[in-house]
């Protein structure tokens, strides 16, 4: 049984990145060759892991080029020597290597450069052979830290700040630890204590203001960023730090005091009141330290079976780049489920089958976005070519598109797609969506018939359907056939500083010529539910017609402010993911107010439409029902498609006045002026 009077600490634990050992292949293949020269390799820690966890001394995959650490880890100074061969590296004597780092670090401690540099306390050695034909590396790693004769006396055992500490207290330190000054290393420092207030100072000037502090109220601290999780045992940073203070200023004050940061992040806010306050009595190794004689070390690493020697991992199924960047697009997503959402179906995201009608400035921005929430599948269509014009604001274009007359924008799209990730399956398809109102020749019959071929066979075999193009009656034929085969259908509509974002309603039944279902009459008094919202269509008392003919450039462009379509992108991808997120998916209710009352996903409430306003920087979320009398989504409209198919549609095509005589627009529109005129009546009769 461990005796409570002597500190133990927490020993590091090693985790290496796969995409170092890409890295190192590089290395190895390209600079190193035949050289076992050391190599400095760079490693980090973190101060934040919840309970559980080891002590992890991290190699990232950028280990070899980094020169600091990111401002949420700590540095860790390593070497890394790398043998031939597979025998050199089992016959290399250990002790030996050891030793050496050992000896690095003895020198640092003794010469005062681990005070200027005190991330050297932290060192580490990595040994290695990497078999290149196989893809495997072996690797041991050694954490270096002193063995003396006499251990560390604790005068109390280690409290939580949580007991030592007020919660004012707690917070100034954090608030102190943030920013701790450019001449402060985060990872070890001097702490400097004045009533409830706390500073951080340069570990090399405690001598110093522990003399200054004598006969005040000010403590002075020793203080480092803990990677330990343990409850009563600090990490193993502080062994070499303890022996540097043994070492240089305990011959007339050993008794010191130490705050060991953790930090955990609980609801949003930074909670300090983890780590721990340990206070040791360091007067037993004063006499036993002297800066010429190093004295005894230790600190190789048991492999996973928990002996004394090297690991393996194999890599020759995730080498391949592809492979890798597969592993670090999955990585980054994987991160939110740590802490920031754990509840998060990656999978029902990356397996949704997105079809992008349009290949322009939305259809470019959502297609980025989709990819950065791990979608492996993606259309697109469009009928385009790339101009020069475009790909300033298409994101996905470059000037080579434009040459030649144009690469057309849905095949150029998806190939950019693969360049930029070249596992998504990402597919263009070069089609002219029909739109009401646009009459239909003999000879251009059969493309048209083949065209919405195509098109409803791309809608019945995705999931999610982006109407991103720039004209109103482009939308109403893929509308029709999401409503008709119950797919989600997402649309994203630019003006010049707006833009509207919107699901539309998924229709769970529907009932041939029936025009009394609830759905289109009842208007509940709270949320909407997500079968009784409307299309893009629902607020129209008018079908869509030709809005081409006399328009001058600036009506044939898309007109809007460069940041727009950004905007709109983000937030149609993010509600699909919404979307998908919620337990009643594409039911998902929607609030009708501002004050909500709609139930929520993982990622919160889901609303019906999102409608964006640059130029007061507002964003409003307004919701509304389905209409009885919709030229796209109403069970009229639906039950004359699937009742004659194309040749209602051809007869949309040509004449959108047809639309609204089987929607019952026209007969809405006569309702209302046959009420005009009895209202005229009323007056005439009045007047006389």
């Amino acid at each position: 049984m461990a005796d409570p009077n002597i500190l133990q600490f927490a020993p590091f634990s090693s985790a290496v990145d796969a995409g170092f050992w890409h890295h190192f292949t590089q290395l190895k293949l390209d600079v190193l060759q035949l050289s076992e020269e050391p190599v400095s390799v760079y490693g980090s820690y973190v101060n934040t892991d919840p309970p559980g966890l080891p002590s992890r001394l991290c190699v990232e995959y950028d280990a070899l080029n980094r020169t600091e650490a990111s401002s949420k880890s700590y540095s860790a100074l390593g070497t890394l020597i790398n043998t031939n061969t597979v025998e050199e590296f089992r016959s290399r004597s250990k002790p030996d290597l050891l030793q050496t780092s050992a000896e690095q670090l003895w020198a640092a401690i003794t010469s005062g450069s681990a005070l200027e540099k005190p991330s050297v306390l932290a060192s580490f050695l990595m040994f290695t052979f990497a078999d290149l034909k196989k893809y495997h590396y072996y690797y041991w790693f050694a954490f270096p830290a002193f063995t003396l004769q006499k251990t560390f006396q604790l005068v109390r055992p280690p409290q939580s700040l949580a007991t030592a500490l007020s919660s004012q207290q707690i917070s100034s330190l954090l608030s102190a630890c943030a920013s701790p000054g450019s001449e402060v290393d985060p990872g070890f420092f001097t702490v400097v204590q004045s009533g409830t207030e706390y500073t951080l100072h340069p570990l090399k000037d405690y001598p110093q203001l522990r003399t200054a502090a004598q006969g005040t109220e000010k403590e002075i601290y020793l203080g480092f960023s803990d990677p330990s999780t343990l409850p009563q045992n600090p990490g193993w940073p502080l062994r070499n730090l303890l022996t540097l203070v043994a070492l240089k200023w305990s011959k007339e004050s050993p008794l010191h005091k130490i705050l060991c940061l953790r930090v955990r992040t609980k609801n949003g806010e930074k909670d300090g009141s983890y780590g721990l306050l340990v206070e040791v009595d360091l007067a037993g190794l004063v006499d036993c330290l002297s800066p010429t004689e190093m004295p005894p070390y230790l600190g190789w690493e048991k492999n996973e079976r928990g002996k004394m020697g090297p690991r393996m991992v194999n890599l020759s199924a995730n080498m391949d780049p592809t492979k890798l960047a597969s592993s670090a697009v999955d990585l980054n997503l994987k991160l939110m489920m740590w802490r920031v959402a754990p509840e998060l179906n990656l999978g029902i995201v990356r397996d949704t089958r997105c079809l992008l009608l349009g290949a322009g400035t939305l259809g470019c921005a959502v297609a980025r976005c989709l990819m950065g929430w791990g979608v492996r599948n993606i259309t697109l269509v469009d009928n385009g070519k790339v101009s020069y014009s475009n790909p300033v604001r298409q994101n996905l274009f470059t000037f080579d598109h434009c040459l030649n007359g144009g690469t057309h924008k849905a095949t150029a799209a998806a190939e950019a797609l693969k360049q930029i990730f070249p596992k998504v399956n990402s597919t263009g398809a070069v089609l002219s969506v029909p739109m009401p109102g646009h009459r239909v020749g003999e000879s251009m019959l059969e493309q048209v018939r083949e065209d919405v071929a195509t098109l409803e066979k791309l809608v019945e075999t995705h999931d999610a359907l982006f109407l991103l193009m720039d004209s109103r009656e482009s939308r109403w034929l893929p509308t029709l056939l999401g409503a008709a085969h119950k797919k989600l259908v997402l649309t994203a509509a630019l003006g010049f500083d707006s833009f509207l974002v919107m699901r539309h309603g998924v229709r769970t039944s529907h009932k041939d010529g029936d025009t009394s279902d609830a759905a289109t009459h009842t208007i509940p008094r709270g949320p909407i539910p997500g079968d009784m919202l409307g299309c893009y269509f629902c607020n129209d008392v008018v079908a869509p017609g030709d809005s081409t003919q006399d328009r001058t450039l600036d009506q044939q462009c898309t007109v809007t402010r460069p940041g727009m379509s950004y905007l709109a992108a983000a937030h149609v991808t993010e509600l699909l993911v919404s979307i998908l997120q919620h337990p009643d998916k594409g039911l998902a209710e929607a609030a009708v107010s501002e004050h909500g009352g709609a139930s929520e996903g993982v990622l919160g409430p889901v609303p019906h439409s999102l409608r964006g306003f640059l130029g007061t920087h507002q964003l409003l979320t307004p919701a509304s029902t389905a209409f009885q009398q919709c030229p796209a989504c109403c069970d009229k409209v639906i039950s004359a498609y699937r009742g004659e198919g194309f040749e209602f549609l051809l007869k949309v095509f040509n004449s959108s006045t047809y639309l609204e005589e089987v929607s019952g627009l026209s007969s809405l529109q006569q309702c209302v002026d046959d009420s005009q005129i009895w209202e005229l009546s009323d007056e005439e009769d009045a007047g006389q």
